[in-house]
């Protein structure tokens, strides 16, 4: 077996550098990863690659004058086509025949598993403070039927009208407090799913905005080719109905809201890995999300409105969750904006 088929077995990228730091040899995971062919990659400045990198480029010429490896845990690597890539990168002159004056990058991507790892810490911080949250309103929905019920009861003794009134009070008052509750502890049934066409529930939810906010401008940028999904669809409409609502409140209901539908191929989401997966992404041209509150944002009751009660972005989550699906804010767009990532999957029985 030739030195090229063993280096095309190995998940690391290795690229050969000559003296000129063009590029003279490639694996098959270097092209995985450059985005190209061996045959179009060969003889290209190495760096010229790139749109823009990390990467000091003294530091491979370092390498070669002083015949010493260098390597760095984490370069920055944007291609020509916007793509940025993270990767972990090890540089070492070449010494033996006919190598002489060449050197050996190893390049191995790193940001999927930085990816993988925020997301199961984010996971975690957030089911301990769901658990928190419903422990509490658990405790808190107890003495509220207590509550109404002694109201009620009192307000069959009183035959004073406006004495009455209070009573009438303090039982809406709990009842409100009730719904709150209930909200807060999110959906605990999995509801009952269906094949769908997305798009038709994406079009009722809009038209539900549209109808509240006539001054809306609402953009569609569907993919037509998408498939049907295996999803509930009363929950997938509740999910986006919440981001839209947000979305239409940051832009006081008289700016631009943008849904846009895309298949992605080959897609972990926490750790398992899909062959396809439908992105429903929202974008609007607001102000944006504090950076204070992007870490929490899906926390029960973390919001940035007064009048807001934080729990839309939570019970959107949980939703999406039942569906084995993702939902995460997009922290490379310029404005803010959501991706509802919804899996591929075969029917229940």
């Amino acid at each position: 077996m030739s030195h090229q088929l063993l280096l095309d077995q190995l998940q690391t990228a290795v690229v050969i550098l000559n003296p000129q730091l063009q590029i003279d040899s490639v694996n098959a995971a270097a092209e995985t990863l450059l985005d190209n062919s061996a045959s179009r990659l060969r003889q290209q400045p190495f760096l010229s690659l790139f749109r823009s990198t990390s990467l000091n480029p003294q530091w491979l010429q370092q390498c070669l004058l002083e015949q010493q490896s260098v390597s760095d845990s984490e370069v920055v690597l944007e291609l020509h086509n916007h793509h940025r890539l993270t990767v972990e990168l090890l540089a070492q002159p070449l010494t033996v025949a006919p190598w002489q004056g060449h050197m050996l990058l190893e390049m191995r991507q790193i940001d999927q598993i930085q990816r993988i790892n925020q997301e199961a810490r984010q996971q975690q911080q957030l089911l301990a403070a769901q658990a928190l949250v419903r422990g509490l309103a658990h405790e808190i929905k107890n003495p509220l039927g207590g509550l109404r019920g002694a109201a009620q009861l009192l307000e069959r003794e009183l035959y004073d009208e406006e004495q009455r009134e209070y009573t009438r009070l303090i039982m809406a008052q709990a009842d409100r407090l009730r719904g709150l509750v209930d909200r807060l502890l999110g959906p605990n049934q999995v509801p009952d799913k269906q094949w769908i066409n997305p798009h038709k529930v994406l079009e009722h939810a809009s038209r539900m905005v549209a109808l509240e906010n006539p001054e809306l401008t609402l953009v569609r940028d569907y993919d037509p080719s998408l498939p049907d999904l295996w999803v509930a669809p009363d929950a997938i409409e509740q999910v986006v109905l919440n981001i839209l609502q947000n979305a239409a409140q940051a832009t006081d209901s008289r700016g631009k809201v943008t849904v846009r539908t895309r298949v992605l191929h080959q897609q972990t989401l926490y750790g398992r890995r899909y062959k396809q997966c439908a992105v429903i992404a929202i974008s609007d041209d607001g102000p944006g999300i504090p950076p204070q509150l992007r870490e929490t944002l899906f926390y029960p009751m973390v919001t940035g409105r007064a009048n807001g009660t934080g729990l839309g972005l939570s019970i959107a989550q949980s939703l999406v969750h039942q569906h084995d699906g993702k939902i995460a804010l997009n922290p490379e767009s310029e404005h803010t904006e959501f991706l509802i990532y919804l899996p591929y999957q075969e029917a229940e029985a």
